[in-house]
């Protein structure tokens, strides 16, 4: 990737402030900018790094108010932070721009692929599985029989999709994910032995998710485990069966949610929450880190903390008188002491 200033500004509706021939080919942090690199400030406290950086070229906000000399040249757009975005976004598209198909890999006769596909080596594609255009399966994922996936979807190195299971347009599924694999469902038996229950459900993923590294969403035992569109999933979360999750909601990596909770739209799930099963929470509800979440909640739009949860201030209050618990303790049992000493009591 190689651009002008003059090239970058016109991309970015920006105004160019020095050298608008002066080109970049990589980017980089501001404090560690280096001849030909691009980088941006959006936060003043890393303004100082703006009188001392090699960078080429940096992109400021428009209303930025220069107090020294500046050896960059400069792109002032509205918001820096999200211009620098839309460029990481285009280097990413370039860098993973792959075409074709590898060899070896396989696809089924009966499987429908759409085109410019590119299909990584050791990667396979099931019978009756339909692929659609502009989509990237990385090396070794594997797409199972009748699985359906939607336009311009990346599928990245390992990933595991199973049979019957559908994913959207625009979703993207990062290295080692299983998608599809079964339900923690085991019948008691009077022995003290467990049964497997088949599950015969699949997995929904709606248009424009974003799925982690190493997250796992099971099938539903019937029917369909359902992530909704736009949801974002961090690393390393464990969705069970007949899970659904609505639009938009995001959790954060280590959490679990068991099987047949929903979750409304717009949700934020931190790190290492736990909801139970057979729950539903409400649209807007808001999960502080490792937070036990251990009943319905119908209020929407409502912050929640703690183990098991409490409102979000409540939860604060009580985490402040924690440590003064032993303390607490000693004044009670004194206390209790005293009275019975003066009630006479031994």
């Amino acid at each position: 990737m190689r651009f002008t200033a003059a090239e970058l500004g016109k991309l970015l509706n920006g105004v160019v402030e020095g050298n608008p021939d002066v080109t970049v080919s990589e980017l980089a942090k501001i404090e560690e900018g280096s001849t030909g690199s691009l980088s941006f400030l959006a936060n003043p406290k890393y303004a100082p790094h703006l009188y001392t950086t090699n960078a080429s070229v940096v992109i400021v906000n428009k209303d930025l108010v220069l107090t020294g000399d500046v050896k960059s040249t400069l792109i002032r757009v509205d918001d820096a932070y999200s211009a620098f975005s839309v460029l990481l976004e285009k280097y990413n598209t370039i860098k993973q721009n792959k075409t074709g198909i590898e060899q070896p890999s396989f696809i089924s006769t009966s499987a429908t692929v759409g085109e410019n596909l590119y299909l990584g080596a050791f990667a396979y594609i099931g019978n009756n599985a339909k692929i659609g255009k502009n989509v990237k399966i990385y090396p070794q994922a594997y797409i199972g029989d009748n699985v359906k996936v939607g336009d311009n979807s990346v599928i990245f190195a390992g990933v595991k999709i199973y049979s019957d299971c559908v994913v959207g347009n625009n979703v993207t599924i990062h290295a080692g994910t299983v998608i599809g694999s079964d339900g923690f469902g085991f019948a008691p038996q009077a022995d003290g032995s467990y049964s497997k229950v088949a599950q015969i459900g699949n997995v929904v993923i709606e248009d424009n998710v974003e799925i982690g590294a190493n997250t796992t969403i099971d099938r539903a035992t019937m029917g369909s485990t359902i992530i909704g569109k736009g949801v974002k999933l961090d690393n390393l979360i464990q969705i069970a069966h007949n899970v659904e999750l609505g639009a938009n909601t995001v959790v954060a990596a280590q959490a679990g949610i068991s099987g047949s909770t929903k979750i409304g739209e717009s949700c934020v799930i931190a790190g290492q929450v736990g909801i139970v099963g057979h729950i539903t929470i409400a649209k807007g509800s808001q999960f502080g880190a490792q937070s036990g979440v251990h009943k319905t909640i119908t209020e929407e739009n409502k912050k929640w903390n703690g183990s098991p949860i409490d409102p979000y201030f409540n939860s604060l209050k009580t985490i402040q008188v924690l440590p003064r618990l032993p303390e607490l303790e000693r004044k009670v049992y004194e206390l209790d002491k005293t009275i019975k000493e003066l009630k006479g009591d031994k």
